[in-house]
Formats: C-alpha cells, structure tokens, sequence
C-alpha cells in the first residue's frame, strides 16, 4: 500500500523516453486534427486512407491489426469513409465472407488534399530541426521501434 506521504512515480518519471515520446506525439496529433478539421477529416481518417492506398485490399480486421485498434474501431471509420463515397469494400476473389477495402476516385482525392497538410507539418517539423536532425530523429526512432519489438 502507498502511504500519502510517498511519491506514486519514481524520480525523473517525466524525464523517462517513453514520457517525451508521448507528449511530441500528443502535439502531432493535435497539430494534425486542427488541420485536418477544415478537411472535414480526422488524423484516423487519414490513416486509414493511407493505410489501404498503400495496400489495396486489406480486410477490416487486418487493417485493426495493423493500426493496433479494434475491429470495431475500424468497422466505424470504414462505414464513415464508404459513406462519404471516399472506400469501397469488394468481395474477396476467393473468401466470400472476406471483404476488402479499396479507395474510390473520392478517396484518392481525399487523401491526396490530407496528405498535403500532413506533409507541410512535415517540413515544419524538419525544417525546424535541420536535415541532420531530421535525420538522425527518424533513425533513433527507427531504434525505439525495433528495441520495443524485441522487449
């Protein structure tokens, strides 16, 4: 039991990796979603655009796996996007029961516009790093990656 005069975290907690990790990702995705807004879009929304124009055909439940979201997750932004005409779910050449998702031309659209906001936070972030930064950011995080797949 913690009595009320002992610390609930160890010393440095919000000096810990993981901590400047969450809260640089925290801005991100704020940054995103505010600009993404007039889009009529969210950052999952965009996601999942990317997500299946890099991989067209993906099943739903592959693509919860890949995102690390629920199933259920996926089947209400999939239901959102084939609403607004942007996905498109065909049946499985082989697997009836299996449908996959592909953009539509409103889709490609869509992400096309997004992803021109996502890249101006891009060079926004680069820029104010620097190209050897920049850089040396995307390998260290390739290290925190790799290093939490291991653990």
């Amino acid at each position: 039991m913690i009595r009320d005069d002992e610390e609930p975290v160890g010393l440095g907690a919000l000096d810990r990796v993981t901590w400047a990790l969450r809260r640089a990702d925290l801005a991100v995705l704020t940054l995103k979603e505010q600009r993404l807004r007039p889009l009529g879009m969210a950052a999952a929304h965009y996601t999942l655009l990317m997500s299946v124009h890099s991989e067209p055909g993906l099943a739903g439940a592959e693509l919860a796996r890949r995102l690390n979201v629920t199933p259920q997750a996926v089947a209400s932004l999939v239901a959102r996007l084939e609403g607004r005409g942007q996905l498109e779910r065909r049946e499985h050449p082989r697997h009836r029961h299996v449908q996959e998702l592909h953009l539509t031309d409103a889709g490609r659209e869509a992400l096309r516009a997004a992803d021109e906001v996502i890249a101006d936070i891009e060079r926004h972030i680069t820029e104010g790093l620097g190209p050897e930064e920049s850089a040396q950011l995307r390998t260290l995080l390739g290290h925190v990656s790799k290093a939490v797949r291991n653990a």
